[in-house]
């Protein structure tokens, strides 16, 4: 899907999964080791993390932002917020707040 946006011409990196571990999903069980690895042997400049906004999601972001406190690389997350097409009304507090965290200027 991000390819189909045209958006970002990069290199992507899978983790398999999120940490959960409720379900025994730790961060050994991803990618994690491999993409510290082409991190730094590749003078990577960003890495843009693209979870889902779920708990697990959360806190695998929590923990690679961490891993990486002392590695001069930018770490970004993908905007969250509401969905086009999606009714304001029946959106949720933290969906908003994204979106509002997630504002942007027009003019």
């Amino acid at each position: 899907m991000i390819e189909n946006t045209n958006e970002h011409n990069g290199v992507y990196h899978v983790l398999g999964g999120k940490i959960d571990p409720i379900e025994g999903i730790m961060a050994a069980n991803l990618t994690v080791k491999k993409l510290v690895e082409r991190v730094q042997s590749n003078n990577v400049q960003e890495i843009i993390l693209a979870l889902n906004p779920d708990i697990q999601g959360e806190a695998t972001i929590l923990y690679l932002k961490k891993l990486f406190a002392t590695v001069p690389v930018k770490i970004t997350l993908l905007a969250r917020g509401l969905p086009m097409g999606s009714d304001i009304e029946y959106a949720d507090e933290i969906t908003l707040s994204n979106a509002l965290k997630g504002r942007r200027e027009i003019r």
